[in-house]
């Protein structure tokens, strides 16, 4: 065979099957693998998701819905499956019920008494610790401590100092001339008690809020109204405030949602009233009167209207603030 012949041979100008082709046939892991590397790259954010779905839809939308469900019909505690349809009468009787209305006005007076002293001292303590102070992480730490205590702890230690015969608020107004104040059987002073409860333990988480935004603000602007002559009052009033309005209204918001919902300082005040709230329902919130008519009186179709009510309340709360909220970024 001559040299043209070998050149010119089909085995050697024949086409070439392309290396790729047929290649991952005889690799089948190196397809197992990009396979897999493409389905986890698509469906790895749902798996990591998924288990917070399924926790809410367990212990969040189930009891929602169930509640709504019970709520329209008249069920007892003791007999949760014997269910009879009543429609809205549940939510009628709730208009018609003057201690529904009670317990309402007085969460909304603990709710007033508590949020707008609670936000205002958090705001000054976050103020001060956002100098430079000696031992600032120490100070820090501290005003968390009321919100890592217990509920129970933090009440019973209220109720010890709001002693009508041996408290020591009764004995520092007696020792400056005031008469003394029965806290637990007062309208009011029952209220304003309980109220210090909150914002005893509510006060430090807020001011570490607002101190994080405070961080935030640049510095620049402290700068610039140093130079036109502020003062550090000034300064607080016209810089830090403005720049955290997003923060106080979120913190409004979370207040008030908050004293919505409160039961705990409440029904431990005073522990001989249990869920009535005082012996006049004097400081009994929706928390407390949604607890007993359904695990004191045993009206799971009431009680579920009361959560109900209390959830709408709520839903008016945040639709309002959004307004509000809207309103001002409109305007400016």
């Amino acid at each position: 065979m001559t040299d043209e012949t070998a050149v010119l041979s089909p085995s050697t100008v024949g086409p070439k099957r392309p290396a790729a082709e047929g290649g991952d046939r005889g690799r089948p892991g190196q397809v197992w693998r990009s396979r897999r590397y493409r389905w986890d790259l698509r469906w790895s954010p749902y798996a990591f998701v998924a288990p917070f779905f399924l926790f809410f839809a367990a212990f969040g939308l189930f009891p929602l819905l169930y509640t709504g469900w019970a709520s329209l019909h008249q069920v007892e505690l003791t007999d949760p499956d014997s269910m009879t349809w009543v429609g809205l009468r549940n939510f009628t009787r709730l208009w018609e019920d003057e201690f529904f209305w009670n317990a309402l006005r007085n969460t909304v007076t603990i709710g007033l008494l508590s949020t707008v002293p609670q936000l205002a001292i958090a705001l000054g303590l976050a103020h001060l610790l956002n100098y430079r102070l000696r031992g600032s992480a120490f100070f820090r730490v501290a005003v968390l401590t009321p919100y890592a205590t217990s509920v129970a702890a933090a009440t019973l230690v209220f109720v010890l100092l709001f002693g009508r015969d041996y408290g020591m608020v009764n004995w520092a107004l007696s020792a400056v001339g005031f008469d003394s104040v029965d806290w637990q059987n007062g309208t009011f002073a029952s209220q304003f008690a309980v109220s210090t409860i909150v914002i005893w333990r509510w006060t430090g988480y807020n001011a570490l809020i607002y101190l994080a935004a405070m961080q935030a603000v640049p510095a620049e602007l402290y700068e610039s109204a140093a130079l036109d002559g502020a003062s550090r009052f000034q300064q607080f009033l016209h810089v830090t405030v403005p720049s955290l309005r997003p923060t106080i209204f979120f913190t409004c918001v979370v207040s008030t949602i908050g004293a919505t919902q409160l039961f705990g300082e409440p029904l431990l005040f005073n522990g001989g009233a249990g869920a009535t709230g005082g012996s006049d329902h004097q400081f009994q919130t929706l928390g407390l009167y949604l607890y007993e008519q359904g695990w004191v009186n045993l009206h799971l179709g009431r009680a579920s209207a009361i959560a109900w009510a209390m959830f709408l309340i709520l839903l008016l709360i945040a639709g309002a603030a959004r307004l509000l909220r809207g309103r001002k970024d409109g305007s400016r």
